[in-house]
């Protein structure tokens, strides 16, 4: 997996530690983020704060680990896995985490993001194993009626592993980690898997220092679907924790290869913004890396700005993080879909998708 999903899979151990000093970000107005991070027991939940980490507010008080938040577009609903057993199950509440009720309780159930009808949400659902995206496919449901489906079910894509699913802006294409050309590559298809499209080339395939392939993970589309992020670089599974033969110096070397990309969905205007992983977008158009930050104890977040980057302070020092999202900005979505129906497609065109169609009948899970 990624740099931090492998840890997100696994149990965490208690972590204590002092919140930091909020650290103004510079800006007009502070947009807001719901972050996953361990409370003082060491027990991921959830918090809704400002991007300076400021009007920090608690939303879960659960037993088990909350993680891996996502927002719907509509700013109303909040979609996260939870920790049971040795299960991750889907998990849905209000956006101020009240009415909070599962979706699914059993498996292994990760990354769970939105389409923009803020009603159907699509996963990956893995198997255990020390890269569950080589063991995942795709999933959707509806998250009112509970009614869901395996997407990409055609036959010349069973023989492959799909995750990491980001439905596009637009709500016509969807972004998804596969090894259908081999290695982990960003693929960019129709909702149905139909006209998949290898978008990000890596400058090389295999690194020979290391010994070991380059992959690439965790897609995230831009608010305005003309880009999209991604980390890329030799897997964690590589590392002497993994492998039990101490090799300090292969680490090293492995932690170097963790860069974050930003590449046009039509495969066009590759360039690397900086060293990290866990790439997100914020409302207005900006790329989010986060990094181990050993001074403070727990990850680094960091921003694009138009005059350079900046830190989120978002996650208190000496604290496990299991991702965030950003609260949807309503001015600037109404924009980005606006330039969305301007563009053209990424991929070979076809139609948008239409949610009535999305109806499905149950499937056990």
């Amino acid at each position: 997996m990624k740099t931090y999903l492998i840890a997100l899979v696994s149990f965490f151990a208690p972590v204590s530690g002092l919140f930091a000093a909020p650290v103004a970000v510079a800006g007009t107005q502070l947009r807001e983020v719901i972050v996953s991070h361990t409370d003082e027991k060491g027990i991921l939940q959830l918090y809704r704060m400002n991007e300076d980490g400021t009007d920090r507010k608690q939303l879960t008080h659960s037993n088990r680990s909350c993680r891996m938040p996502a927002c719907s577009p509509d700013g109303k609903k909040l979609i996260y896995t939870q920790q049971v057993d040795h299960s991750l199950a889907l998990w849905i509440s209000d956006v101020d985490g009240g009415n909070a009720r599962f979706l699914i309780d059993e498996g292994m159930n990760l990354l769970p993001s939105w389409l923009p009808d803020s009603q159907h949400i699509v996963w990956m659902k893995t198997q255990p194993g020390k890269d569950p995206s080589r063991r995942s496919q795709i999933h959707l449901m509806n998250t009112d009626t509970g009614e869901s489906r395996r997407l990409f079910s055609s036959p010349e894509q069973l023989d492959f592993s799909n995750s990491m699913p980001v439905v596009s802006p637009r709500g016509d294409l969807i972004a998804f980690v596969s090894n259908r050309s081999g290695e982990m590559r960003i693929w960019v298809s129709a909702l149905d898997g139909s006209n998949a499209k290898l978008v990000s080339v890596p400058e090389m395939d295999f690194h020979e220092a290391i010994e070991a392939p380059i992959e690439q993970k965790v897609p995230a589309w831009s608010p305005d679907g003309k880009w999209i992020a991604h980390w890329e670089g030799v897997e964690m599974v590589h590392m002497s924790k993994f492998t039990g033969l101490p090799n300090p110096q292969r680490d090293r070397l492995i932690s170097e290869t963790f860069h974050v990309w930003v590449v046009g969905s039509n495969g066009k205007n590759r360039r690397r913004i900086g060293p990290g992983d866990d790439p997100s977008w914020s409302p207005d158009g900006f790329v989010t890396r986060a990094f181990p930050d050993p001074k403070r104890g727990g990850p680094k977040v960091m921003i694009e700005t138009k005059s350079g980057e900046k830190e989120l302070p978002i996650v208190p020092s000496r604290r496990n993080w299991g991702r965030f999202t950003w609260l949807p900005d309503q001015a600037a979505k109404s924009e980005s879909e606006q330039a969305g129906a301007d563009q053209s497609a990424p991929a070979p065109e076809s139609k948008p998708e239409n949610h009535e169609k999305l109806k499905m009948k149950a499937r056990p899970q």
